[in-house]
């Protein structure tokens, strides 16, 4: 899998507030979206997001309209991107790029080493210690959350859980940590969004078109220095400094608007 370019970009912006908003989203786009935080809000437990129902149809005319050049690039794995998506299925990178399916093509989940089933089970039991606290099972990596502990505890909850992270991290050498909102994860360092991206970019439908990359927080750095050393559109969500975007939009509202997704006139209506 190609390498994508270092995170670390020539172009830095101090204050994401400083950044533009995206231009019109080109007709010959290849269209890269990352999930959680960007195309729907966080919420308190990963299995508690829902994907409108206005989202999922504008994604799928998305998708036609541009020859089956859309990907969700997201740290969950495919399984659950397809449950959240269901019925469509997307071409997809999950686990930050250690998964990955064309359209049309059936992904293969990463490989479960032995040692990250035993830090999965000692996980378990140590989130009994700190009530809240959420351990994800992703299969080929593992999310610790503190979200939903209680804000006079969740500082020594993220405290414990990052030390177990760094712990379980020492049996476990071809993987690193990921810190991420409220969560620290340990993946397989052998991938990321950006070099997802560039495997994308080489295939057909995305060949040749302009890319462009919508994402939140660190794991999508990759990704943004990618599309950018492809001269393609690479989007912040949110106000974090310090990026390698070049253009921002505040929220996963915005983020709609600008897809064109139809405003929801009963927010609190799902699917």
């Amino acid at each position: 899998m190609r390498q994508s370019p270092e995170a670390t970009p020539p172009f830095l912006t101090p204050a994401a507030t400083a950044l533009p908003p995206p231009p019109t989203l080109p007709a010959n786009a290849a269209l890269f979206l990352d999930v959680d935080g960007c195309l729907l809000p966080f919420a308190p437990r990963p299995d508690a997001v829902e994907v409108p129902s206005a989202l999922l149809a504008r994604l799928t005319v998305l998708q036609q309209a541009l020859g089956g050049a859309l990907a969700l690039v997201s740290g969950r794995n495919l399984a659950t991107l397809d449950q959240l998506f269901a019925p469509q299925m997307f071409a997809a990178a999950g686990l930050h790029g250690v998964e990955r399916r064309r359209l049309g093509h059936t992904g293969t989940a990463g490989d479960v080493p032995p040692a990250l089933v035993r830090a999965r089970d000692a996980a378990i039991a140590l989130i009994d210690a700190h009530p809240g606290a959420l351990v994800e099972d992703k299969g080929a990596a593992l999310g610790l959350h503190w979200r939903m502990v209680a804000p006079e505890r969740k500082a020594a909850a993220e405290l414990a859980l990052r030390a177990f992270a760094a712990g379980a991290l020492s049996g476990l050498p071809d993987y690193q940590l990921q810190p991420g909102d409220h969560v620290i994860e340990l993946r397989p360092r052998h991938a990321d969004k950006g070099s997802a991206i560039l495997a994308f970019l080489d295939e057909a439908p995305f060949k040749g078109r302009v890319p462009v990359f919508a994402g939140d927080d660190l794991t999508d750095e990759p990704g943004f220095s990618a599309v950018n050393a492809h001269g393609g559109i690479s989007v912040l969500v949110g106000d974090r400094a310090g990026s390698a975007a070049r253009f921002r939009l505040p929220d996963p509202a915005a983020i709609h608007a600008w897809l064109g997704v139809p405003a929801d006139p009963n927010p609190e209506s799902s699917r």
